[in-house]
């Protein structure tokens, strides 16, 4: 059990949650946001634990240790992946700083009172070894009600599939512990954690809040298409990904070359740098062969409408959705695929490369889309001429996908897993 001077008495609805960071536009930070806003009207305070954070500082704590970016941990994982055996040096290394990070996580609990950890993704993917270990400690010596959500598992990654640290990842991603209840976003990554670690999981896919449609655009973002130089009779093709090689950029520019229209620009949100910026090299000669106009405005993107330090407006995400004609979504894999979820909700067409995730849990359920099977072919390529020509066509295929994500993807469907999975936890009942 959780120590007695770690159990506050008054508000037993308070949840930490913990991953290496909550920031930016990234799958796990937009999601634990959501599960934080669904909590919140049923009495639920959260509080952030990270190394890299743009929360209130107020209700969150900062460490620096706790980020993969920290140069410590950069350090361990160069030394640890793609080898067998690792120094007696490295082994300490990494100890000692999952001592001092849990003793960062005592603190976190101590301050804010903390009743329940939702652990986001530090415990399956080992970005950050330490900071795994520590969180398994900290667990077993409390027995504090925890909550694995678990977006990735080290064993999809090829990266991580030779390591010196196989006793480390058996251990702690995850871990198998009383007080520890593992979810998962889609089935593939149910089967697997239950036949590799004989355990069960409960199944939250991401959200959207459905019932609540997106606002038409408003004067603030009236203008964002001359900003980023594109005309209102160009046609905007929306990549709204990160810039790493299992999104698949390359066949958006090849769709845009297939095309052939000087009115077609492929517009990518997000940055590059998680994996390195070769790629996005890459991506820019690609494009400048196939004569594609390929724009990166990312610098022109935030996480909410602000000013930025040159003094220009930053423009959000739904900022730019709403002015999107067609949304490319060619992924290689994805755990599930927050830019499918987020071109349903604000009434987009979108072209979809058939992954794994997609072909098992969203196609089944009828939404309408331009598939792809790992390459474009001449049928995709004359529906998504269909889908940019034919406007009662369009509509039709937005609707209808609008209504299917109100039924399996809304914000109603994550609090009646939220309201399951508290109660199996703790006896509470949150509503």
């Amino acid at each position: 059990m959780l120590p007695r001077a770690l159990m506050p008495i008054m508000n037993k609805r308070r949840i930490g949650f913990v991953s290496t960071r909550f920031a930016g536009t990234d799958g796990v930070s937009l999601e634990s946001a959501k599960w934080a806003q669904v909590l919140e009207p049923h009495g639920y305070t959260s509080y952030w634990y990270g190394g890299i954070l743009d929360r209130d500082p107020e209700c969150s704590m900062l460490v620096p240790e706790a980020s993969f970016a920290h140069p410590d941990i950069a350090a361990i994982n160069a030394e640890v992946f793609g080898k067998f055996t690792r120094t007696r040096q490295m082994t300490r290394k990494i100890f000692d700083m999952s001592e001092h990070l849990k003793g960062t996580l005592y603190d976190f609990v101590e301050k804010f009172s903390i009743n329940i950890l939702v652990v986001q993704n530090a415990l399956c993917i080992p970005m950050n070894l330490p900071l795994g270990l520590a969180l398994t400690h900290f667990i077993v010596e409390t027995g504090i009600p925890t909550i694995g959500h678990h977006h990735d598992f080290f064993w999809e990654r090829d990266r991580f599939s030779v390591s010196s640290v196989p006793d480390i990842l058996e251990k702690a991603f995850p871990p198998v512990l009383p007080s520890l209840q593992h979810v998962t976003i889609n089935s593939k990554a149910a089967q697997d954690l239950a036949m590799r670690k004989g355990v069960s999981s409960v199944l939250i896919p991401n959200v959207l809040d459905f019932e609540n449609p997106l606002q038409a655009d408003d004067v603030y973002g009236s203008d964002l298409r001359e900003q980023i130089g594109i005309a209102p009779e160009d046609i905007l093709i929306l990549q709204p990904t990160r810039v790493i090689p299992r999104k698949g950029i390359e066949r958006a520019i090849e769709l845009v070359a297939e095309l052939n229209d000087p009115r077609c620009k492929l517009v990518i949100t997000h940055e590059a740098g998680d994996e390195g910026l070769e790629y996005e090299r890459m991506l820019r000669r690609m494009a400048k062969r196939a004569y594609v106009d390929l724009r990166f405005v990312n610098t022109r993107i935030s996480d909410e409408r602000e000013t930025g330090p040159d003094g220009k407006k930053l423009y959000s995400l739904w900022d730019v959705y709403r002015h999107a004609d067609l949304v490319t979504f060619p992924s290689l894999y994805e755990g599930f695929g927050n830019a499918l979820l987020e071109a349903f909700y604000c009434r987009k067409p979108v072209v979809v490369n058939r992954y794994a995730v997609f072909i098992a849990d969203i196609e089944p359920k009828g939404f309408k889309v331009i598939p792809m099977s790992g390459y474009l072919t001449p049928e995709s390529l004359a529906e998504v001429r269909r889908v940019m020509d034919d406007a009662a066509y369009r509509q039709e295929m937005v609707a209808h996908n609008y209504e299917l994500g109100k039924v399996y993807y809304s914000f109603r469907v994550l609090r009646r897993k939220l309201r399951t999975l508290i109660f199996q936890l703790t006896g509470e009942d949150i509503l």
